[in-house]
């Protein structure tokens, strides 16, 4: 009985690490995460835009701060990756440990079941390719999140809860989303001290937000509203064979129809979600009879509603609440990439597998047949996810000259613009994806960007106005003077990427080149007056230390009460 519980705690554990190394094994070569909106760079630091105290969103927040602190000891392509198999591996495992929580008859093949759909799935492939390997942080607390909730409903004990939620706290969107499940758990009925249980739950979620809220609130950064032409960009997405609910369902449906595995771009993708949901599907009548466990309902309609709200807000009425909603009320912007909600269907699509499992395995007196059936059901729904997306996510290398910019730009002050104009790159060692500019994570000083995306063919405003004007300038071929008063104190072409350059060789002619080679060059503005460092950073760095009690802290209780 003893092997048996270990076997349980451990096999899931050590299955869960075999199958996120088999998604993300490319990635443990030499080189650096440099995909779409993920970027790794050697060494990142603690600039404004790192802390979120710029005029942008603070959206980053405080996962840049994260980075930049641990590369001061450890190279940061090794944090990012090393992050990004922890979430994984964490997804896997934490369904499996939720299981074993809400339904004790679950045999370890059961467990595995549960643990491939947490980690085998189109959300995962696709977030990957998007470069979201921070949001997939969320994704993998969210499981661990129900335990916890469950451990402060029926023991009063906290820490662990703050623990995840901290950890979720990485990105915004991550904070969110396990602070919605902790929250629905709270308050669904039962248990005593509920209002009590409760107000923990909400102060923890606000503690573990505390970074991006105090950033946003003290920099003004995006409270403005956001572009509304963002929520028709951002909104859940068809995918062939499948209406928006049908994508949805089957844990697709990114809106950058660029960033999805191949067999997810032709009528396979129906295949596969008709294969994914019959696993699911299985387990539907076993846990309607555990209709009256309240937290098995509660997952259930938290599922429902991660599937059906972006699908409504894909509809014509849906958009149109979704633009009045990001012109009008602070923070709204933070919504509208709305398929990332449906990472919340995930803990109930990995309970429902395994009670599928469980049933079929009692009525066949086979526990193992029905898991592997299932398991491989659940991998041949998307057999391109393997080695990193068929080979698409790989590590790169950067040119020599990145760091020796870098070095030069160590000590110094002042912030950098960049050429060519926009925030995405091509570089020859990049691969064909569109990247995020590297410059912001790779210099150690503020990089200005103006936010402005590029989707779909047409342009989602970003909210760095000080920026925009700094382009503005440059590619108009503007004085030098102007960019004095916009504080500019050095200027950085990247040579190798496509994009909009215009007149700009006439500022760059008044400038002072400092280094030059085939891939970049350095430009000093002569005279440049020195911007303030921004005087919230000690606020918001005082956050983020809240941040980092709370995550350290948590962790240390739960583990020191484990063992006692």
């Amino acid at each position: 009985m003893a092997w048996t519980q270990r076997g349980r705690t451990a096999a899931p554990a050590a299955f869960s690490l075999i199958v996120a190394l088999a998604v993300v094994g490319p990635l443990l070569g030499p080189g650096y995460l440099l995909m779409r909106d993920a970027v790794s760079t050697p060494r990142s630091y603690l600039t404004d835009a790192a802390l979120g105290t710029t005029d942008a969103a603070a959206r980053a927040v405080p996962q840049d701060a994260f980075v930049a602190t641990l590369s001061t000891v450890v190279d940061g392509g090794i944090v990012v990756k090393t992050v990004l198999l922890l979430a994984l591996w964490l997804a896997g495992w934490g369904a499996a440990q939720m299981v074993r929580v809400l339904l004790p008859v679950a045999s370890t093949p059961a467990l595995l079941t549960a643990s491939t759909v947490a980690v085998w799935n189109p959300y995962v492939a696709e977030r990957l390719l998007q470069g979201h390997w921070s949001l997939l942080v969320g994704y993998a607390a969210v499981p661990w999140t129900v335990c916890a909730a469950l451990t402060l409903r029926r023991r009063g004990r906290w820490a662990s809860l703050a623990a995840c939620l901290a950890a979720a706290g990485l990105t915004p969107t991550g904070a969110l989303l396990a602070a919605s499940v902790a929250i629905v758990l709270a308050v669904t009925p039962g248990g005593v001290h509920r209002a009590r249980r409760t107000v923990v739950t909400l102060v923890l979620a606000v503690a573990a937000s505390l970074p991006w809220l105090v950033a946003t609130v003290v920099s003004g950064g995006g409270t403005e509203g956001s572009d509304p032409a963002g929520v028709a960009a951002f909104a859940a997405r068809a995918e062939p064979g499948l209406g928006t609910i049908g994508s949805l369902a089957g844990l697709g449906g990114i809106w950058n129809s660029d960033a999805v595995p191949p067999t997810r771009t032709s009528v396979f993708a129906l295949f596969g979600t008709v294969l994914l949901l019959a696993v699911v599907a299985l387990g539907l009548a076993p846990l309607w009879r555990r209709r009256r466990n309240p937290y098995v309902l509660a997952l259930g309609v938290v599922a429902a509603v991660a599937v059906l709200g972006p699908t409504l807000g894909a509809t014509g009425p849906g958009l149109r609440v979704g633009e009045w909603a990001v012109s009008n009320v602070p923070g709204a912007g933070l919504l509208r990439d709305a398929q990332k909600w449906v990472a919340l269907a995930m803990p109930f699509y990995a309970l429902a597998a395994a009670a599928g499992v469980v049933w079929v395995g009692v009525r066949l007196r086979n526990r193992w047949l029905p898991a592997v059936a299932a398991m491989l059901a659940v991998v041949v729904a998307l057999p391109d996810l393997v080695w990193g997306v068929a080979g698409q996510v790989e590590p790169v290398r950067y040119p020599s000259s990145w760091t020796t910019v870098a070095e030069r730009l160590e000590n110094e002050a002042g912030d950098v613009a960049v050429l060519p104009a926009g925030m995405f790159r091509i570089f020859p060692y990049s691969g064909d994806a569109p990247v995020l500019d590297p410059a912001p994570r790779m210099l150690p000083l503020d990089v200005l960007q103006t936010g402005e995306l590029i989707v779909a063919g047409g342009t989602v405003r970003g909210e760095g106005s000080r920026a925009e004007d700094v382009g503005s300038v440059l590619v108009a071929g503007g004085d030098v003077e102007r960019l004095r008063e916009l504080g500019v104190a050095w200027v950085l072409v990247e040579r190798t990427t496509p994009g909009q350059l215009g007149d700009s060789q006439r500022t760059l002619d008044q400038l002072e080149n400092v280094y030059s080679d085939d891939e970049l060059a350095l430009y000093r503005v002569p005279d440049a007056r020195e911007r303030a460092r921004s005087s919230a950073n000690r606020v918001v760095g005082a956050a983020h230390l809240v941040w980092i009690a709370l995550l350290v802290g948590g962790v240390s209780v739960a583990v020191y009460r484990r063992k006692t």
